[in-house]
């Protein structure tokens, strides 16, 4: 009996240690992690509808950060503590370095597109609602997970992206959005004229107060564009609330025809330009 007793004794006094500060180093680490998920959450917080998106976005990826690191915790502290037993772990560590190292050949573009969609929500690159466009698609976003983006286009499809495939996004609905509208004017007509009668249909705009709350800056006459056998061009530049700049393009169309047949000046046309860079 009493040789029993030492044997525990012993063995609590070594491998008992042991399992006991796996366990509190367990608890500790699971309780850090907890911590640091709760900590990004808060960090998401605020009362915006946008920002309402992005805090429910981040609650998910951190109650799936906090899993997955529960599980790896939990899954090295059984591997550390199995030798305390006297079982061989090689073996076992061996088996699961081979089954991660298959599933990740196998599941490559799957993990591709878990590691994009991670970073996707965690640098709030767009939330649900946001205007986008992807490659050759755009269109307002309406659901996103770690593997996929979904996105409705102008024309009404829904198109699944998968999240490994985003390289570039570029986000419409950010902060403002700007548009410049071409006024092309009879060449014969007289610039200094036409510039003034545009100009009072800018000012005019600005000065209406149904309109205070879309525009951020102008509608500006930033002067000839170009000239032509075709007329001359005058470009408008307005930076607007974003996705109005096409409403405030209309709306300023409407304006500087009005004024232009105020001064009985032929107004060929009034476009939006689109502006690219080069490649």
């Amino acid at each position: 009996m009493n040789e029993h007793i030492s044997k525990w004794a012993e063995w609590a006094q070594t491998s008992g240690l042991r399992l006991l500060g796996i366990l509190i180093g367990t608890i500790v680490l699971i309780w850090l992690l907890k911590v640091l998920t709760r900590r990004l959450v808060k960090l998401a917080a605020s009362q915006s509808r946008a920002a309402l998106m992005r805090e429910q976005q981040t609650q998910t990826l951190a109650g799936i950060l906090y899993s997955a690191g529960v599980a790896a915790i939990v899954f090295t502290a059984v591997l550390v503590a199995l030798p305390e037993f006297g079982i061989n772990i090689t073996p076992i560590a061996a088996a699961a370095g081979l089954a991660s190292l298959a599933i990740g050949f196998g599941a490559q573009h799957l993990v591709r597109d878990l590691i994009n969609g991670f970073f996707i929500v965690f640098e709030d690159q767009y939330v649900v609602g946001d205007l986008v466009r992807v490659g050759q698609v755009s269109g307002r976003v309406e659901h996103i997970t770690l593997r996929r983006t979904v996105v409705r286009d102008f024309g009404g499809a829904v198109v699944t992206i998968p999240n490994g495939e985003i390289r570039q996004v570029a986000n419409i609905s950010r902060d403002w959005s700007q548009v410049f509208v071409d006024v092309t004017i009879a060449a014969e007509a007289d610039v200094n004229l036409a510039l003034e009668a545009i100009e009072r249909g800018a000012v005019e705009m600005r000065g209406d107060s149904a309109w205070a709350t879309v525009l951020v800056d102008g509608p500006r006459v930033l002067g000839v564009e170009s000239l032509g056998p075709g007329g001359t061009v005058v470009r408008v530049l307005a930076r607007t609330a974003p996705t109005r700049q096409d409403d405030v393009a209309r709306e300023f169309r409407r304006r500087a025809k009005v004024q232009l047949d105020r001064e009985d000046i032929e107004c060929i046309s009034t476009q939006r330009v689109e502006l690219a860079r080069e490649k």
